[in-house]
């Protein structure tokens, strides 16, 4: 009999691990799809949030383009002396907007990447331009419940076989 109890206590306890480790498995699981699925909406609110800023740079609408972004907004333009502070970049833009189209970049193959804390998200993207073929990357964070754009840099793609003839260019 007593051997009965013991081997009854054995399975109980066996029972208890199993279950345990079932639990602890499954609200790991649900807490990876929650994260998943909130990155995931983040990642299409931001798509579209940043499709707007573009969009709002070749209709214009100059209020729209500077509200999605932070107070401390920079931005980085394509040429050496373009770093701009967001009251900088909204007097360079300005007669642009004023004159009915600033800029119309066309993106594409857009990445991004999440805090842990889902709270700031950086991106590349491949852009269309006037240009030729450019990159833009830049860092939304979130402001209460909104994101803010707090970081924008615009670069010129060069490829390398054509970086010393780039670099004889810059030079004269």
């Amino acid at each position: 009999m007593f051997e009965l109890l013991q081997v009854f206590s054995y399975i109980l306890l066996i029972m208890r691990i199993f279950l345990i480790v079932v639990t602890f498995s499954l609200s790991t699981l649900v807490s990876f799809l929650y994260a998943q699925q909130n990155q995931n909406n983040a990642e299409v609110s931001l798509n579209k949030l940043i499709d707007q800023w573009h969009l709002d740079a070749a209709k214009p609408n100059f209020f729209r383009y500077f509200e999605v972004t932070t107070d401390d907004f920079i931005f980085l333009g394509t040429a050496p002396g373009e770093r701009w502070n967001k009251t900088q970049f909204k007097q360079f833009a300005k007669p642009y907007f004023d004159a009915g189209k600033a800029w119309d970049f066309k993106p594409s193959n857009r990445n991004w990447v999440f805090s842990e804390n889902q709270k700031i998200a950086w991106f590349d993207e491949d852009l269309a331009t006037w240009m030729n073929s450019c990159r833009g990357s830049g860092v939304f964070v979130k402001e209460g419940k909104n994101w803010k754009l707090a970081y924008y840099n615009l670069t010129v793609l060069i490829e390398n076989e054509k970086i010393q003839e780039f670099i004889k260019l810059r030079q004269n």
